[in-house]
């Protein structure tokens, strides 16, 4: 039986790179293919060239056995193949239903059926065990609500080939597991799946076969009982690599950071109080919509307060002020590096030093060379991934633009880093060095406050961890005292 789809030695070169260097791959009706493979690999290019959103440079795509040019999305969806991207592709100024039918809305008597969408859509958010309504706008919700409602959109269109690139990136563990059940249902409706991820668990479970990418070439397959955590990191990286498992801090200091009594206009009848130690990681778990994202964007000012206050080393911070936070040494790693992290367009220089450029100003003109030198040194120091210091951030990948955000700050000498979800998007290799840049922080006194959505990342970095529900935090785990069922039943509010 010939593949869905099939990709015969696809080139795709780009200024100063060549993303992929003749990568071959095969999709079959009712199998999930997990593709895998550090930040830069080339995986999220071969999906956009399948999802019609990039033109190979040399190479061939054969669809039921027949050679096609994909270039265009309608092209794609004509094809069956559907595209759920890593970086979201949502409307904020339109309401879920109008997201979920974007340019395929349903028309009785040539006017748009609004009610058939309505229903449709309702259904769909119900099969995702998602209980929001279709009429929500798209930037009344979270992150995670807004990846849903992008799986949503894919499912929509009853597409034979589905590519999910980082699906669970945002999602909690209770999310994960209702996506994965709809994948192996898929799956057992014949669709091809093309899945990748960076949680190398999720490929243990639903895989049925891997494909491994490393420098833009394939590295080598695995078939179903072959696929093992061990085996996929040897296949991405050449080498192997420790599980997630930071030593706890060599010593900790006294409080730093303290919030007391803050209260947000997600839960405004909510108040939460903590304190982050100087030299450790104190981390924010609990389930997506518990408000841990709400409590750090207030913490650092981007959103405001209705009640409470933080002090830093004693010092009270204003609140609603990010430029009051950076100025007193609290600096943010937001959730969505892209929206609010970067200026993509931007080079990797500017993105690195916009936050301080006061500091290479001699006489009100920035000193070029100073700025350069800073730029470099720091990407040198975090092993970014980019053929000049001048390149566009927006060419990076999502691994190495994470590292251009928490660069910028470092160049701050931060004295608390907010961290929310570090590791999104972010391969088994880049996630040990960002591990070990956090520890090599808090060594240095740093004091870390985390929002993680991975169990295993939770479990393994946090020397404490606060869990949150419904806005309120439900207790405060030492290392040594958590468990996914402790943390898990915390979450859902039942208390320890």
């Amino acid at each position: 039986m010939n593949p869905l789809v099939e990709v015969r030695g696809a080139v795709k070169r780009y200024p100063g790179v060549t993303a992929l260097g003749g990568v071959s791959l095969q999709i079959r009706s009712g199998e999930v293919v997990a593709i895998i493979g550090e930040n830069g690999a080339g995986k999220s290019t071969l999906m956009k060239i399948l999802g019609g959103l990039v033109l190979p440079d040399e190479g061939e795509i054969l669809v039921d056995g027949k050679p096609t040019i994909i270039d265009s999305v309608n092209k794609a969806t004509a094809l069956g193949i559907a595209l759920i991207h890593q970086e979201l592709n949502t409307l904020d100024n339109i309401d879920v239903a109008g997201n979920v039918f974007l340019g395929r809305e349903p028309s009785r008597f040539g006017l748009m059926d609004r009610a058939r969408m309505r229903s449709e859509a309702s259904a769909l958010l119900e099969r995702l065990g998602l209980p929001i309504s279709v009429d929500t706008p798209l930037d009344k919700l979270s992150l995670a609500q807004k990846q849903m409602v992008e799986i949503a959109k894919a499912l929509s269109q009853n597409a034979g080939v589905l590519i999910m690139d980082e699906p669970t990136s945002s999602l909690t563990l209770s999310e994960t597991d209702q996506l994965l059940r709809i994948v192996k249902d898929l799956r057992e409706r014949g669709v091809g799946i093309a899945y990748i991820s960076h949680r190398l668990g999720e490929v243990t479970q639903i895989a049925d076969r891997v494909v491994a990418l490393r420098d833009g070439k394939n590295a080598g397959d695995l078939a179903k009982d072959e696929i093992t955590h061990d085996n996929m990191v040897r296949l991405m990286v050449g080498r192997d690599l420790d599980r997630i498992h930071l030593p706890a801090a060599d010593s900790i200091g006294a409080d730093r950071l303290i919030v007391r009594k803050l209260r947000t206009q997600r839960y405004p009848d909510c108040e939460v109080s903590f304190e982050v130690k100087a030299g450790e990681i104190f981390c924010l778990a609990g389930l997506v919509g518990a408000g841990r994202s709400e409590v750090v964007q207030t913490v650092f000012g981007t959103d405001p307060a209705l009640g409470g206050d933080v002090t830093l080393d004693g010092v009270t911070v204003a609140l609603g002020r990010p430029k009051a936070a950076i100025a007193s040494g609290i600096c943010l790693v937001p959730e969505d590096r892209r929206s609010v992290g970067l200026i993509v367009d931007w080079s990797v220089k500017t993105n690195m030093t916009l936050p301080g450029l006061a500091k290479y100003a001699r006489g009100g003109l920035i000193d070029g060379k100073a700025e350069a030198e800073a730029a470099a040194a720091e990407s040198t120091a975090l092993g970014v991934k980019t053929p000049t210091i001048e390149a566009a951030v927006a060419n990076l990948s999502g691994g190495n633009q994470q590292k251009v955000v928490v660069g910028k700050w470092m160049l701050q000498d931060p004295k608390v880093l907010i961290m929310d979800e570090p590791t999104r998007g972010v391969d088994v290799g880049a996630k040990a060095e960002i591990y070990e840049l956090m520890r090599r922080l808090t060594s240095a006194g740093v004091a870390i406050l985390m929002v993680s959505s991975d169990m295993e990342e939770v479990l393994g970095v946090s020397d404490r961890v606060a869990v949150m529900h419904e806005g309120s935090i439900t207790g405060v785990l030492d290392n040594k005292d958590c468990s996914e069922e402790g943390i898990m039943r915390l979450a859902v509010g039942k208390g320890s």
